[in-house]
């Protein structure tokens, strides 16, 4: 992750490896915090898998904040998928 920014509550973070999977997930989750003002994401080119992620803040917060709430809660919602899917691949007896 790299990030570029004049101001710490305007940056626009560059994901390597990545592509529209993380970024709408993350775009939505960074989202949900009221103290951002905007949150978006552009694919650079279709043949280059990098991800231009921007978040901008109100007041004084940096962007780096939502953006790392953003990635930890996200973590946290496919952690409870994973582990709900695994519970129910066990036999019902030891379900409970």
């Amino acid at each position: 992750v790299q990030a570029d920014g004049t101001d710490g509550n305007c940056v626009t973070f560059v994901l390597h490896d990545e592509d529209h999977t993380l970024g709408n997930s993350l775009r939505y989750m960074v989202m949900k915090n009221p103290d951002v003002e905007f949150c978006g994401y552009c694919i650079t080119h279709p043949s280059e898998s990098k991800i231009n992620f921007r978040i901008q803040t109100r007041g004084s917060l940096p962007a780096v904040e939502p953006f790392r709430k953003g990635l930890n809660d996200l973590m946290g919602v496919c952690q409870h998928v994973l582990n709900t899917f695994e519970v129910s691949l066990l036999p019902q007896e030891l379900r409970d």
